[in-house]
């Protein structure tokens, strides 16, 4: 891990700080703060240490890790991900754990956002919930299948009855998985569909 204690030398000429605390490193990069701090546990985004024990980050190291990093969507050379999901942190959720595991990650709160991204660039696995307004997860996914043909596909739904999975398989996805689910679970799923 990288780390220092912060001092005196982060501060420029003029007496302005170049340094962050944990929750405007976070805004700044539009991430959660648990998300940073795994980051930095991770060495992914160096990290300072006060005296009392807070982290800092400094504006130029977050600058840098925006600049390897390119926009969500953008980030890993890994195969791509569209996350159709239409509660933001969940998708953020996603988004984060696959983006770890080496995945490219695109993000839609709808059916006709995810079909757009797909228009845009074909992905090589979409991670797909049944209940969206407007068109939920089926009719997305029969639209899909019309348009561009069989990208695996797994769905999942906090609404699961015993004929969910089923009927997912019927209509073409590889997998269902019920909410709330074991992320970990998903992440296997995912890694076993379409290996990093």
């Amino acid at each position: 891990m990288n780390s220092q204690r912060v001092g005196d030398e982060g501060r420029g000429a003029t007496g302005d700080t170049e340094w962050l605390t944990l929750g405007q490193a976070a805004k700044f990069l539009g991430v959660a703060q648990s998300t940073i701090r795994k980051w930095s546990d991770q060495g992914r985004v160096r990290a300072f240490y006060t005296p009392g024990g807070h982290r800092r980050f400094r504006l130029t190291d977050l600058e840098a890790f925006v600049d390897r990093s390119g926009p969500p969507g953008e980030s890993a050379a890994g195969p791509l991900v569209l996350v159709v999901d239409d509660d933001p942190k969940l998708r953020e959720f996603l988004r984060v754990n696959l983006e770890l595991e080496g995945y490219s990650v695109r993000e839609a709160e709808g059916g006709r956002e995810a079909l757009a991204a797909i228009e845009d660039q074909a992905p090589d696995l979409i991670l797909l919930d049944v209940v969206m307004p407007g068109i939920d997860g089926w009719q997305m996914l029969q639209e899909m299948q019309e348009r561009h043909g069989t990208i695996p596909v797994i769905m999942f739904s906090g609404q699961v009855d015993r004929g969910s999975a089923g009927e997912a398989t019927r209509s073409g996805a590889r997998e269902f998985v019920g909410k709330p689910f074991d992320p970990q679970d998903l992440l296997d799923r995912a890694k076993q569909l379409v290996p990093v």
